[in-house]
């Protein structure tokens, strides 16, 4: 009978269960390894790092963008604030100066009474002066009510002053927080750009900072040697000849003058810009107050075509609205393109073409 038994299974325990784990975790490593997973990120050619700076730079300048927002509003709550403070602090004196005069009359009515007024005017002396007297303590007494429903009054207006202003100090620290995560992004799009090209040779990074980001051209590029020196840059006082009016055309010889300056997000000059602080800064210059972003500067003038463009017309650029130039004529603009370039000359037809605004 016992031939007859079938030879019963092993369970893979010990040391052969070790062993088979071992083989699957080679297989698992060998397949890894034959399809890439895990291995070191190949190395960009110069023009696919161009590709990644300058979504990273454009995505840096919606960011930035988001940021003048925001901090506009921040602003504008820190001053409806201080109002709302120093409107309190003045309601508050008023009312200090109405409680010291109810005090008064309190003291002097508690001086006079406790004698019945029948009672005074059967003992006095001079009953047709005592009637004169009773008069005007009546009318002081209305004077009293009136100055404690003034009391009344204020204490209502300096609380709901308070309640205003702990609800702008909320919007406020929300604002703060806003700018704070806007600032995070900003700089981490900024420090990948610039480890993205610490990765070139300096001779391929001059040939990638040429347009990194829409900031560049070739031909059209102007910039502002050590010496101070402009080149490359066409004529300012033929742009300004050609604009509609003479704010254009101040506007337009502002920018000119700032030909060079260097990009930082948030600037608004007078020796550094971001792309709508510099726009803000040439029309400010020539008495115009434009809004602080571009997609509010993209609807604080008259919308014009393309082929209507004239010296002075804000042109903007990408779906976003995320950045902005002062048109100069010729199918050129000055603008603050990214940190990687200076405020320069540059074509429009460089960066996707969103819409025009004519905002004098």
């Amino acid at each position: 009978m016992a031939a007859h038994r079938k030879p019963r299974q092993r369970s893979l325990g010990g040391r052969t269960a070790r062993t088979a784990f071992t083989l699957a975790l080679a297989g698992v490593a060998t397949a890894t390894a034959f399809d890439g997973t895990g291995q070191a990120e190949p190395e960009l050619t110069p023009a696919e790092v161009k590709a990644k700076v300058a979504k990273l730079y454009q995505e840096a300048e919606e960011a930035t963008e988001k940021y003048n927002g925001v901090k506009e509003r921040a602003t504008a709550a820190e001053q409806r604030l201080r109002n709302l403070r120093d409107e309190a602090a003045r309601k508050e004196e008023r009312l200090n100066s109405t409680r010291d005069a109810l005090g008064s009359m309190a003291a002097a009515q508690y001086r006079d009474g406790g004698v019945d007024p029948a009672v005074r005017l059967a003992l006095s002396d001079d009953p047709d002066r005592y009637l004169d007297g009773a008069a005007f303590a009546e009318r002081a007494g209305h004077r009293q009510s009136a100055a404690v429903a003034q009391v009344r009054g204020q204490l209502r207006e300096i609380e709901q002053l308070r309640g205003a202003a702990r609800v702008e100090l909320s919007a406020l620290r929300t604002r703060r927080a806003e700018l704070q995560k806007q600032k995070e992004t900003i700089t981490g799009k900024l420090e990948a750009a610039r480890a993205l090209l610490a990765r070139l040779t300096a001779a391929e990074r001059a040939r990638v900072g040429e347009g990194a980001g829409g900031g560049g051209g070739t031909g059209a590029r102007a910039s502002r040697g050590a010496s101070g020196a402009r080149t490359d840059l066409g004529s300012p006082a033929s742009g300004a000849a050609e604009a509609p009016n003479s704010r254009a055309a101040a506007a337009v010889s502002y920018a000119y003058s700032k030909l060079g300056s260097p990009y930082v997000w948030g600037a608004t000059g007078p020796n550094a810009f971001d792309c709508s602080g510099l726009v803000l800064a040439a029309y400010r210059s020539a008495g115009v107050s434009l809004p602080r972003t571009t997609y509010a500067q993209i609807g604080a003038g008259q919308r014009v075509s393309r082929s209507e463009l004239l010296p002075g017309d804000l042109v903007f650029f990408y779906s976003g609205i995320s950045h902005v130039g002062l048109y100069i004529g010729d199918g050129r603009m000055i603008h603050a393109p990214n940190p990687s370039a200076p405020v320069r000359v540059a074509p429009i037809d460089e960066m996707p073409f969103a819409g025009a605004a004519r905002v004098v």
